[in-house]
């Protein structure tokens, strides 16, 4: 049974994008989530949150160079777990199998219901973790 309580944000300048990755938590009984278009809102909605994110999905191409993102989520407790997605258009090195569990980088486009479902079996356990990073190939 899905923990309704998890929070988490998307980031994607594409609103339908954002939509449709809302839509597929939707479909895994997640709803507790905040979508938002720029990194500047990214930024200001982790750095001044009461509690962390649970979990951070984020179009790799959003943070362009104005944010190193694996150092971002690596070292951030306001965020607990990220997913970033067209990872191979950012470039972005091949995460440590140490910070697996915290960081996820994937090359696909778009994230799938799949991916979500694999992403969630290790964001959703009843135990509060301390960050974790996830990378999928």
């Amino acid at each position: 049974m899905p923990n309704k309580a998890l929070r988490i944000l998307i980031a994607d300048e594409q609103h339908f994008q954002r939509m449709r990755i809302e839509r597929l938590f939707n479909q895994l009984n997640y709803y507790r989530i905040a979508p938002v278009h720029c990194l500047e809102e990214l930024l200001t909605l982790v750095d001044y949150g009461c509690e962390p994110f649970d979990l951070v999905v984020i179009n790799a191409s959003m943070a362009g160079d104005a944010l190193n993102l694996l150092d971002f989520f690596r070292f951030n407790a306001q965020v607990r777990h990220a997913f970033i997605y067209e990872g191979q258009r950012a470039k972005l090195p091949p995460i440590p199998a140490c910070e697996q569990q915290k960081i996820q980088v994937s090359h696909t486009s778009l994230p799938d219901l799949a991916s979500i479902s694999r992403l969630m079996a290790l964001v959703d356990r009843r135990l509060p973790s301390v960050g974790t990073v996830i990378s999928v190939r």
